[in-house]
């Protein structure tokens, strides 16, 4: 049920010590899924307060931690031989990404992480008894919010927002923290709008705002709310997203494994006999006049919105029953995606989606979206574990070129591997379509939110509980800096009626790209089915017929035949060398051909 519309006054906060500030990671529930409380009160409040996390510094790239007297006594031994190994060896291990060849470089050679707070927790990401460190705010982060070149806004998930100032100092130990909202249930984004702060919970988007200039807020307010809750733990909400026209974007996850109540408080659809909470698995937008509408149906787990350069929006879902594997998706009225239990809400007033009488499940994804018209293909498929496991978040490179070669491209936020990939986008007959990349792994956590500075470099908010990842922390706040080195990568990879255009950073070495043996590439496809996600299947392999360099040395086009679409076509191009003789950072792009692009008319004599 969702909260009325409400205006709280919080005043006469007392300040707390920094040992006090440590134990606000433990100061409301730890878990997940806290109900709300009776009545809306901040549980604890600063106006001002300091708090040195437990591992600082650069992570990855050059990690720092702080280190007490008591450990460096207890341990000495041991930092000193690791120094000694060090300097022995002079390099800083990483773990090599995918498609990264050793000579190279590293990742971090052109794209370094700094480590704002990414403090280690005594419980296992998937405990159920799971507890915060106890050396710090517990910052899962869930939404960011940049609010001026030296400040931005975080949600947490235990329910509250934060104000950071001096994010973007390359030393954490002068970064502060100041609470500005509690007492929220289950932020999952955060969206500066106008004068205030907006965020999704898990029954409504909610606006905050400070009335009299303490960084505190005084007021919420429900902007929009209607959407089902059944209790169900698999019901988040994420958002809001801004559209150019004013419109405030939110996503609803579907619910699983109903028990007792819960299947009380779904709607059925009378023709499929399925059933979800009203508007689960569906996009909402909130219209300027207040009004909620439902946009688009078939979501599963929709983590993430974005906008594009062109100010389209899109959604990234999550591999499981009935989706494949991860997937971006461009939303627009009326469309389907995936999931067919969102159109338990096809038949409620409101709905764009009407007249789906049958589900064809068990086919490969082409034949599906051949029986399937209301079904829409995704306009990028991240093939499972090659390009990630758990899609998150969506942010625009709108920096002008502050964060390397790759303006008004996507990244895309990876959970279970704590990285991010990069996206190229082109339509073609009028539907999105475009090529993922691997871009940066190592960060501490599972990479949930991401969002671009004034600098240009990119806040990436970190949290795992309840699922698993890689990293050495359980949540934290990172941020990602351009080393103003420019890497050997394929910027672009563009469909074409015989084959693909590679557009690259830097300039290419002309007898290895021109040799189609520098190049492999395979096709395949997916089963649309119930079960928990999907092989690839009819898997093809593509011949490379010729390779023509462009004079420039920055493109490619490489000519093939069997382009097949709705198939992801996956290259390799190992083989191709930079003029300085250096290996792509990353030799592996996946394209998801939704159309081949028409043969240009030839000109006919006169």
């Amino acid at each position: 049920m969702a909260m009325n519309n409400r205006t709280d006054r919080h005043s006469d906060f007392a300040k707390l010590s920094k040992q006090q500030a440590m134990q606000l990671g433990t100061c409301q529930t730890s878990t997940f899924n806290f109900k709300m409380p009776s009545q809306l009160k901040p549980s604890c409040h600063s106006t001002q307060l300091k708090v040195a996390p437990l591992r600082t510094g650069k992570c990855v790239d050059s990690s720092a931690m702080s280190v007490g007297r008591y450990a460096v006594i207890r341990f000495g031994w041991l930092i000193a031989l690791a120094a000694f190994y060090l300097m022995f060896n002079s390099v800083v291990a990483e773990a090599p990404a995918f498609g990264v060849t050793d000579s190279s470089g590293s990742e971090a050679d052109y794209y370094r992480i700094v480590a704002i707070a990414t403090p280690q927790t005594a419980t296992d990401s998937r405990d159920p008894n799971w507890k915060p460190a106890d050396d710090g705010i517990a910052l899962e982060v869930s939404g960011i919010a940049i609010l001026d070149d030296h400040r931005v806004a975080v949600s947490i998930r235990k329910g509250e927002v934060w104000i950071l100032d001096h994010a973007y100092d390359e030393s954490p130990d002068k970064v502060t923290f100041h609470q500005f909202a509690s007492a929220l249930h289950e932020p999952l984004g955060l969206l500066k709008w106008k004068d205030s702060l907006v965020t999704v919970q898990r029954t409504e988007m909610t606006r905050m705002v400070d009335l009299d200039g303490d960084e505190v807020a005084d007021l919420y307010e429900t902007l929009a709310t209607g959407w089902g809750v059944s209790g169900n733990y698999h019901e988040y909400a994420y958002g809001p997203q801004a559209d150019r026209d004013g419109n405030l974007w939110l996503t609803l996850n579907i619910g699983m494994g109903f028990k007792g109540d819960e299947r009380s408080r779904r709607v059925t659809d009378p023709v499929l006999n399925v059933s979800q909470s009203l508007w689960r698995g569906w996009a909402m937008k909130r219209e300027p006049d207040g009004n909620l509408v439902p946009v688009c149906a078939g979501m599963r787990s929709p983590s993430g919105i974005g906008t594009n350069a062109e100010g389209d929006l899109f959604y990234t879902d999550q591999q499981g029953n009935w989706v494949a594997t991860n997937a971006l998706h461009h939303l627009r009225e009326g469309v389907f995606f995936h999931h067919p239990e969102s159109l338990a809400s096809m038949s409620q007033p409101g709905s764009t989606i009407h007249d789906v009488t049958n589900i064809p499940g068990g086919l490969p994804y082409p034949e599906a979206l051949k029986q399937f018209p209301a079904m829409r293909p995704p306009a990028v498929w991240f093939p499972y574990k090659k390009a990630g496991q758990s899609t998150t978040d969506i942010v625009l490179d709108h920096s002008g070129g502050k964060f390397g070669p790759f303006a008004n491209q996507l990244f895309v936020g990876e959970f279970t591997q704590a990285a991010m990939n990069r996206v190229f986008l082109e339509k073609v007959d009028g539907e999105y379509q475009g090529a993922c990349f691997p871009f940066r792994r190592g960060f501490a956590s599972a990479v949930l939110r991401m969002e671009q500075g004034i600098d240009g470099s990119l806040f990436v908010g970190l949290t795992n509980r309840g699922w698993s990842s890689l990293g050495t922390a359980s949540y934290g706040l990172q941020r990602l800096v351009w080393t103003g080195v420019t890497p050997f990568e394929i910027l672009e990879m563009r469909a074409k009626p015989d084959g693909f255009e590679l557009q690259f950073t830097t300039p290419v070495e002309l007898s290895t790209a021109s040799d189609p043996n520098s190049y492999a590439m395979n096709s395949y496809t997916y089963l649309y089915h119930k079960a928990y996600g999907s092989d690839e299947i009819q898997k093809k392999p593509l011949t490379i017929d010729r390779a023509i360099v462009a004079s420039d040395g920055l493109s490619v086009r490489l000519y093939t035949s069997g382009l097949r679409p709705h198939f992801v076509h996956e290259l390799d191009a190992r083989g191709v060398r930079g003029i300085h003789g250096q290996p792509l950072l990353h030799s592996n792009a996946f394209y998801t051909l939704n159309a081949i692009p028409k043969m240009d008319p030839q000109p006919t004599a006169d």
